[in-house]
């Protein structure tokens, strides 16, 4: 794709919602992931 300019860029041709979303999703789910292992790795620790 060739984009012209910021705003093309983030608009994704179309695909903004799909695109932003997913990295969003994406971006949540790793948050969560290092989230919870440090939870299990606390609770580890106090065992």
């Amino acid at each position: 794709m060739n984009w012209t300019s910021v705003q093309d860029f983030l608009a994704m041709g179309g695909y903004a919602g799909y695109v932003w979303g997913s990295f969003g999703v994406v971006f949540a789910t790793m948050a969560l992931e290092v989230w919870a292992l440090r939870q299990r790795e606390q609770q580890a620790e106090t065992e």
